[in-house]
């Protein structure tokens, strides 16, 4: 299973990498728009853990083009805010499968990540 993480803060990608990798997954972390565009482009990814805030760039810029490139890809959402806390992030995208709390444990992360990166 490839992942691909999108994360601006490296303490949480490092903490999301480690729990996917000890779980079997084979895990790609970028901090940026720019370089998860560079990674979709390079390598296809069954789910793509994106934090909605990136410090570099758009997520949904992301997202967009990853619908485009790799449209088996699905993209579960993080955020540490209450944007899009209605859903609407499915309606904005329709490669969203999930969208979670930054703080989501490790553990049900790596729990969604497997159950959706199972072949549609």
């Amino acid at each position: 299973m490839n992942v691909l993480i999108v994360e601006s803060r490296p303490e949480l990608g490092l903490i999301w990498r480690r729990h996917l990798e000890r779980h079997g997954a084979k895990v790609t972390l970028v901090n940026s728009q720019e370089a998860a565009i560079t990674a979709l482009y390079s390598a296809e990814f069954e789910i793509i853990v994106l934090d909605l805030i990136l410090d570099q760039g758009s997520a949904l810029a992301v997202a967009d083009f990853a619908s485009y490139r790799r449209p088996d890809a699905r993209v579960i959402f993080v955020t540490n805010t209450s944007f899009f806390s209605d859903g609407s992030i499915f309606a904005h995208s329709p490669n969203a499968c999930a969208y979670v709390q930054s703080e989501t444990p490790p553990e049900d992360l790596a729990a969604m990540v497997e159950h959706y990166a199972v072949p549609r």
